[in-house]
Order: structure tokens, then sequence, then C-alpha cells
């Protein structure tokens, strides 16, 4: 009998590995299937994607100017010589019922020029709004929000992408606000005044006296505090004194690809308690492990061959492109982004998770998901996980819609407070 048993279970350690590689192997290689697809339009029709975060109006800006006035954005804009991700039938093929547009202005413009530009940036998606009624109305709440995609409309809101933009005034942010601003992103790649970027190395104090202040002036007027982009530091601090949710309007998780634009396991824990949402980015350089890394080894070529080849730019160049030609990028498909969506959902809950993909403010989305017509795949790849509607309507845009209404709630109960005088100064 022992004889028997130890054949067999030896005989069974040499089977289990091989199955199991066949089955790692046939769950990689499986597809959505046209049910699934179906199953997921069904599922975005009563519940549409609500994205937080998209930089269309900064895109339309950068390549034509005040002339975006005469592009026609019902035409398909992948006819660009450098596509775009976004326009208004694509929209409609995505799914899309809500979006906040981001306002985005580079951290390093500052002063008075950063709320002109800001100021610039809100026209647009006004101007976009008022071109095109039959698509979109502007939205400043979560009733609005639903009251709109029931007209089949998509509706819009706006974040500011860098507390720069805001010069330090709280006055500007409350007219931000009045104009539809709905949340506000402390810094971007650099530091603010009184926030820490998780591009930087980290300060003493990750979040001032001035900064604790601002969060409560958002938690006032009904802004939500989006902390895509700031330090780990600067996420756990600001999650202490909030009174309302917080959103990563388009961060992933860390526990999957080691960038800073990621949001930590221990941070995304802590969302059961706060109640916020983090909105998963597509950006393949932050949510790749691998890219991550070719991103790394990238830029230790180009500086090499700069210094190499010091003031020889046409030498650099060639020796740059050897070097692309013999390390190809590696290839980053939608399961990458389910994968992430995965993680979230164990370590902060269903509850807790929504989508950023920041179309237009990438140069790619990853393979399968090019720009805004392609949520339905993603959903269906969900649906073949195992993810319930349920579930999945959360993520859509039913998470975001209860942040934002506790939001509403926070500012109600808030109402009575005078509006702050501070200053950074002091």
């Amino acid at each position: 009998m022992g004889g028997r048993y130890g054949a067999t279970m030896h005989l069974m350690k040499m089977i289990l590995p091989a199955l199991a590689a066949l089955l790692l192997s046939t769950t990689a290689s499986a597809q959505p299937t046209d049910r699934d697809m179906a199953r997921a339009v069904a599922v975005l029709k009563k519940q549409p994607v609500i994205d937080g975060h998209n930089d269309w109006p900064g895109a339309l800006r950068g390549r034509f100017g005040e002339e975006w006035w005469q592009v026609d954005l019902m035409a398909d804009s992948r006819r660009f010589q450098n596509p775009m991700h976004t326009d208004i039938p694509r929209l409609h093929e995505g799914q899309v019922g809500g979006q906040f547009w981001s306002v985005y202005v580079p951290a390093s413009v500052t002063g008075p020029e950063a709320v002109k530009a800001t100021i610039s940036q809100i026209d647009i998606v006004h101007g976009i709004i008022r071109r095109y009624p039959e698509h979109f109305a502007l939205a400043s709440t979560a009733a609005d929000i639903r009251r709109i995609q029931k007209q089949g409309k998509i509706a819009s809101l706006l974040g500011v992408e860098g507390a720069s933009q805001m010069d330090n005034s709280l006055p500007v942010l409350r007219m931000y606000h009045q104009l539809g601003v709905r949340y506000m992103t402390l810094t971007h790649t650099k530091h603010s005044d009184w926030a820490d970027s998780a591009n930087e190395a980290p300060r003493a104090v990750p979040l001032t006296d001035f900064g604790k202040v601002v969060i409560n002036e958002m938690n006032r007027i009904g802004m939500l505090v989006d902390l895509s982009h700031v330090s780990p530091a600067t996420m756990k601090a600001v999650l202490a004194v909030t009174k309302a949710p917080v959103i990563f309007s388009h961060s992933s998780a860390r526990g999957l690809a080691d960038h800073p634009r990621n949001v930590p396991d221990d941070v995304l824990a802590m969302m059961k308690d706060n109640g916020g949402v983090v909105m998963a980015n597509f950006v393949p350089g932050f949510i790749d492990q691998k890219s991550v890394e070719y991103a790394a080894a990238r830029s230790a070529a180009f500086t090499r061959f700069n210094l190499l080849y010091l003031g020889q730019p046409d030498r650099s160049a060639a020796a740059m492109a050897e070097w692309t030609k013999a390390n190809p990028a590696p290839v980053v498909d939608y399961t990458v982004v389910a994968d992430h969506l995965d993680h979230m959902a164990k370590v902060a809950g269903h509850d807790h998770i929504g989508l950023g993909a920041d179309y237009d403010g990438i140069p790619a989305g990853p393979k399968g998901l090019e720009g805004v017509e392609t949520y339905p795949l993603l959903f269906a790849e969900l649906i073949r996980r195992g993810w319930t509607d349920e579930n999945l309507q959360k993520l859509a845009g039913g998470n975001i819609l209860r942040a934002l209404e506790q939001a509403e709630k926070v500012a109600a109960a808030m109402a009575s407070e005078t509006p702050s005088a501070a200053t950074v100064g002091r």
C-alpha cells in the first residue's frame, strides 16, 4: 500500500505542475466572447462609464490653438496624422455618460499666468458644451449626472490637474468651483508650496498647515480632493484630515507596477474607511512593470549616448535609433488594466474603484484600449473573469457617484462655516 501510494504521489507531483501550466496558458490566451461583449454593453447602458480624467480640451488647444472652434468634433479624430483618442461618436460608442475633463496646465507655469491658462482651458470645455448641446451638458452634482445620462448626453465636469493652477489663492479655488471644477489634483510633477509630488524627493512636511486649510476649504465647497500625482506621505496626510471621500482621478496599483504614479497597497486599503475611489489609469508605462523598467533603460541609454557623443547630435540620435531597434518596447494590452482592477478590488474593495484612462494626455493606450470607444472590451474581459453586474456598475460610475454625493453632504454640513481667509504665508 505504501509503495503504491508513494508511486501515485510521485506521479501526481510530475503531472500537477504541467497541468497548472496548461491551465494558466489557457486562461492567459482566453478572450472575451461575443456574449461577454453584449453583456458588457448592456451593463454600461444601465450605468454608463464616468471617467475620471481625459485631456481632450488641452489636446485640442495644443494642436489647433483657438482654431479648435472650427474643428469638427463629430468627425473621427483618428484621421489626423497623430490620431487623437477622443471624438463625439467614439464617446457614445464607448458608452461614456460622464467625464471629468482635465483642465491641465504644466507645473512649470505658475502664478497669475497659471490661473489665466486654467481659465483658457475651462473656456474650451464650456465651448464644447455650447457647440454640441445635444451631446454634452455641464454637471455640478451627482443628481445632475444621473439626469443628463438619462437624456443620452455626456455629463461634463472639470478637474484642475495641479494646485499650482490656483496660485495659492482660496478665492481662485472657490471661483474654479463656480465654473464647474469638481476636483483639484494637489500636485502635478512638481511639489506645490504646501503638498509633495510623487515626482520629487520628499520633504519633511508632506502637507503644510496651509495645505490642510486647502483640504478643509475643498471639503466645505464640495470639491473632491484628487490624490493622483502626490507622494504616499501626502496621501496619508490628506486622509488624516479630510472630512469627505478623496479620489485618485487616474492612478493604478503600485503592488503590480512599482511606479510613483501608482497607489501603494496600504493606501488602497485606507479607501475602505475614507469612502474614496481609485480610478485606474491606462498608461502602459505606469501599469506594466516591464514597461517601467524599459523606460528606465531607455532613459539611461539616451543619457549615455548624449555624453558619449557630446556635441554630435546626429551621431547620438543614430545611436539611440539603433538601441531602440534592438530593444523594442514591451507590448501592453487591455488585460493588464484588468489585472490592476482585480488587484485594486481585492485590496480596496469593489466599492472603491473606478476608471480614469488619461486619454489624450498619453501617447497611446494599451493594445485594445486605443481610444474612448473601447471601454466595453475592458468590461467584457472583467465579465470573462467572473465579475458580477453589480460590481461592474460600481466600477463604471456607481462608486464615483456615491463619493460625489458624500462630498456634497459634507459640504452641506459645513455650509455655515465662513470661507477661509488664510494665505500660504500665514
